[in-house]
């Protein structure tokens, strides 16, 4: 019999269909009532964001060799129960960084540069007259990204091609991250920036990205604190973890400085809560997760299916974590 492996999760259907040339293919929700059935029987998972890989679900799964994760983040392993029970880990690392980045200064460009879609209250319609016209573009006035300076709070993959494409926009670039100075210059050897604490990346930045990833200690890195150091004009940008801001500290600071703002598109709990404090603060953008949504960043996630086919035919994977 050919191996089995389930999916669990949206994944592109090409990539699941070359799975299928060579083993069992068996699509079944984490949270579908015959998931832990189908488990007893996988060889293989294939999981993104919301498939939870711990103790619970491998002790389900004795037949299991590997998990593939459609995506960057491991947020979602127990990684030291997959290596106790011999079950490796692949993943994607760079399956998403061009879509985040463009995505990320999209929402940049979508706050300093006022340009207002078509039927929103100031754009341009039919029947618009020439006074309006002449008076919108007196009125509609933004910032340019070069006068401005960039805090970027993480710079792995992500951050850094964040520093390399500010840096092309002329932009001052501030980054801080767990490692080392050096480590860091290494991977952008021509682009200048200055790597310091968080609290000076605070203190200088006018827009703060977050590209940290979701380690424990960085549980609410963003907190009442860390936001009392931010200019009070600051733009706050999640798109990395949910977890790595305090929201209800977020809210409060927001409310207290309504010249600041913040675009969260990741939450935690992911969908926020139809009653969150943020959804009623005009400064707060809130979205569905939507920085890795793009056509090729998803094929480039579902490849992680190649790899997994390796561990069952007994090959070492491209890009193993366990």
């Amino acid at each position: 019999m050919p191996p089995t492996v389930v999916i669990t999760e949206t994944l592109d259907r090409a990539c699941a269909d070359w799975l299928g040339t060579q083993h069992e293919v068996v699509w079944c929700g984490h949270d579908d009532p015959g998931f832990t059935e189908q488990l007893a029987r996988a060889d293989a998972l294939v999981v993104r964001t919301y498939t939870r890989v711990d103790d619970a679900l491998l002790s389900a799964a004795p037949k299991l060799r590997v998990v593939g994760r459609a995506g960057v983040g491991l947020d979602n392993f127990d990684l030291e129960a997959c290596r106790r029970r011999g079950v490796r880990v692949v993943y994607t690392p760079d399956a998403n960084t061009q879509a985040v980045v463009e995505y990320v200064f999209g929402l940049m460009l979508d706050h300093v540069r006022p340009r207002p879609r078509h039927g929103e209250p100031d754009a341009l319609a039919a029947g618009s007259t020439a006074d309006r016209f002449h008076t919108l573009r007196k009125t509609q006035v933004g910032r340019q990204l070069s006068d401005l300076t960039l805090g970027i709070v993480g710079m792995g993959r992500i951050g850094t091609r964040m520093a390399a494409l500010a840096h092309g926009l002329g932009m001052n670039t501030v980054g801080c991250d767990v490692r080392p100075e050096p480590a860091v210059r290494e991977a952008l050897p021509t682009v200048p920036f200055v790597f310091t604490d968080h609290a000076d990346l605070y203190a200088r930045s006018d827009i703060v990205t977050l590209h940290a990833d979701g380690r424990p200690t960085n549980r609410h890195l963003i907190d009442a604190e860390a936001l009392s150091q931010f200019r009070s004009g600051a733009l706050l940008i999640n798109a990395a973890r949910g977890m790595l801001v305090d929201h209800d500290a977020l809210a409060g600071w927001l409310r207290d400085h309504p010249e600041a703002h913040a675009i969260l598109d990741v939450h935690d709990p992911e969908p926020p809560a139809p009653d969150a404090p943020l959804y009623a603060l005009p400064n707060a953008w809130l979205l569905p997760h939507l920085a890795s949504r793009t056509d090729t960043a998803l094929r480039n996630m579902s490849g992680v299916v190649r790899d997994v086919a390796a561990v069952l035919a007994g090959k070492e994977p491209e890009y193993p974590a366990v």
